[in-house]
């Protein structure tokens, strides 16, 4: 069962600007399916942390696209890493959104890592208008989603006021408050955080579906690749990735519509300020020494998978998993059960419920309980882009992890030695059996060992600076405004 929200007392936020959005909202309001909660209050916030206002440190603008705390999915962990190791450097101004009610009452924690922030809600029925005005033009939704006027006012006014040379936009959907401001008042040293190759995901989504969606997500692929490609061509001195792989995918688009481009600088200069770091896990948190309540029957032994259960690829991969994968593995082991462990779950993962070996549990405080003491995690991805940080945590835990090919992309681990992979259901029968009997006991250990030597918050993130501090790419220009905002 879903906890129900923390009630908000607005007037508890006097210094606080807080607003919602959804990243996935693109995805809910293509298809208008989401029952989303509509905020029907916004407190405008500008924070002055004082105690931080060290006038030796350069000022730095950060843009996210959700609140960066708390850090319990995928690329909010991310980006709240990248928020603490920016402020040790930095003074960092702030503007973000915020997609979930709870993170209301995390506001305090962020503006104790910024000098000023400012994080707005943004209203459901206001982004899908925006999406459906974008349908009528050639503009990816995913940037009209994201287009806020009071955010805009801000950055303009932040600018205008303000000496601010760094920028860092963490997605291409907040890179448009850069983009639309005057030239004089562009920060000169410019990176762009993409995290995955968005466009490329949509694309997987529109090969999954039909109809007037199957239109629309093809759409969205071609527009944003395209808009992605523009940033970090025309306007980004850095554009950095979650991966290895998926800065070598997002350099062949580049490739690709090097045609189309008005390149503003030579293409082999281009390929050098296309970079990666990878995320991290923190294996002091994820520790299988840290001893945890058995949230689970002693009777059953258990296959977890955790994440966001609104989250379409997650969602897409239980359902596969429970229909095609789980009544084999069940045949041979009747003791096992399925576990899906995440927020929000939508109508289709709590409609697996219903199964006898399937338990739906909705947001948990704490994860690790349910891994430390699950038999295996599985993460069965047939929709994914960037790093899977559900197999990252699975394996500082030291469980041993089944995952799919989309599933281990971006990830440094041995096949048969510090993971398993599988494709085919009779290939999860057969990953499972051998865990099972014991074939593999000693693989946790190896894949805790890796997690701990090759993702390292602390290391992954000591480039940043080197990349914010590089001489900034001269020639690059100001991208067209991609429409009036709201």
């Amino acid at each position: 069962m879903l906890r129900p929200g923390t009630p908000h007392d607005m007037k508890t936020l006097t210094d606080a600007d807080v607003t919602d959005s959804h990243p996935d909202g693109v995805r809910i309001a293509a298809e208008s399916v989401a029952d989303e909660a509509l905020l029907k209050k916004s407190v405008q916030v500008e924070v002055e942390n004082r105690s931080k206002t060290d006038p030796l440190r350069p000022a730095l603008l950060l843009l996210v696209h959700r609140l960066p705390y708390p850090p319990n999915k995928g690329d909010k962990i991310r980006s709240y890493h990248l928020l603490c190791h920016l402020q040790q450097h930095y003074r960092v101004y702030l503007g973000s959104f915020i997609d979930d009610e709870r993170d209301w009452e995390h506001v305090d924690k962020v503006k104790s890592l910024c000098v000023q922030t400012h994080i707005e809600a943004l209203q459901p029925w206001r982004a899908k208008f925006s999406c459906a005005k974008a349908l009528l033009k050639r503009q990816p939704l995913t940037i009209s989603y994201y287009r806020h006027k009071s955010m805009q006012r801000w950055v303009s006014r932040l600018l205008e006021q303000q000496t601010i040379d760094h920028a860092v936009v963490f997605s291409a959907a907040m890179a448009q408050y850069l983009t639309e401001q005057p030239t004089i008042n562009i920060p000169a040293r410019r990176v762009i955080d993409f995290v995955d190759v968005d466009s490329d995901k949509w694309r997987q989504y529109a090969a999954k579906r039909r109809g007037m969606a199957r239109w629309i997500y093809r759409r969205e692929a071609d527009l944003l690749e395209q808009y992605e490609c523009q940033l970090a061509d025309t306007f980004f001195d850095h554009s950095l990735f979650v991966s290895q792989a998926e800065a070598g995918l997002f350099n062949r688009l580049l490739k690709r519509f090097e045609p189309k481009l008005n390149r503003a600088v030579p293409a082999a200069v281009n390929s050098q300020r296309i970079d990666f770091y990878n995320n991290g896990v923190d294996s002091d948190y994820f520790c299988p020494a840290t001893e945890c309540l058995r949230p689970y029957p002693p009777s059953q032994r258990v296959l977890v998978f955790t994440g966001a259960m609104d989250y379409w690829p997650n969602e897409d991969a239980v359902c596969w998993f429970v229909k095609q994968v789980l009544p084999r593995i069940v045949a041979h082991h009747p003791d096992l059960y399925l576990y899906l462990v995440g927020g929000q779950p939508s109508r289709r993962v709590q409609a697996l419920d219903q199964h006898t070996h399937v338990v739906v549990t909705g947001r948990v405080d704490d994860m690790r309980p349910y891994l430390q003491h699950a038999d295996i995690c599985v993460a069965p991805m047939r929709v994914a882009r960037g790093v899977q940080n559900k197999v990252l945590e699975g394996m500082a835990m030291a469980r041993p992890v089944v995952t799919s090919a989309a599933g281990l992309e971006g990830i440094n681990a041995r096949v048969d030695d510090e993971l398993l992979l599988a494709s085919e259901p009779e290939d999860y029968l057969k990953c499972v059996t051998d865990i099972l009997s014991g074939r593999w006991d000693d693989m946790g250990g190896r894949a805790r060992q890796c997690v701990q030597r090759n993702y390292n918050w602390s290391r992954n993130l000591a480039a940043f600076s080197q990349w914010l501090e590089a001489p900034a790419v001269e020639s690059l220009s100001v991208i067209s405004p991609s429409g009036p905002v709201l």
